[in-house]
């Protein structure tokens, strides 16, 4: 399974008990959602290797898992600081303006006052927020995401409807 078609699910923090099982800590924000599972990905040497869970036992947003044939503290070992990831459909359905990073690539950005601005190139993402990052006529519009300023998702017409700061769009594309 190729890394784009998966999501970061989480990274290995540590060895637990002498048994073989990992404490790892889940980047989720409903890790109940994924108490039953039967494999993680485990990326080494810049590859996916599926690893088939036989032990799950969730406390909060970290997790202390054990793999099929990791039997003792030395083989666990192998596994600490390694990054975990989950095929893109293991992630729940969202409805409403609720959204996956990864899903709005590509949608038209409108603003309620402005009109229409251009597709998602991407979206940057930084430590305190995320934007949306626009093109208009080759000048970048990055537009913030936040609850308050997305009015509308729609999935249908791959459409995202936007209340954005007086002033910003025409900073990027005048000032």
């Amino acid at each position: 399974m190729e890394k784009e078609d998966c999501f970061y699910f989480g990274k290995v923090i540590k060895t637990h008990g002498l048994d073989g099982e990992l404490s790892i800590r889940i980047d989720t924000d409903e890790p109940e959602a994924y108490s039953e599972l039967e494999f993680l990905l485990v990326e080494r040497n810049k590859r996916l290797v599926p690893f088939f869970v036989t032990a799950f036992r969730l406390l909060g947003n970290k997790a202390y898992v054990g793999f099929e044939d990791v039997n003792h503290i030395d083989e666990a070992q192998a596994f600490t600081g390694a990054l975990l990831y989950l095929p893109l459909e293991f992630l729940p359905r969202l409805s409403g303006n609720k959204f996956y990073f990864h899903e709005v690539s590509g949608f038209t950005i409108t603003d309620k006052a402005f009109g229409e601005i251009g597709l998602i190139q991407t979206i940057l993402e930084y430590p305190n927020h995320a934007l949306f990052q626009v093109f208009r006529e080759g000048k970048e519009v990055l537009i913030p995401i936040q609850d308050e300023i997305i009015m509308e998702v729609d999935r249908k017409n791959k459409s995202i409807l936007v209340d954005a700061p007086d002033g910003l769009i025409d900073l990027y594309l005048n000032g």
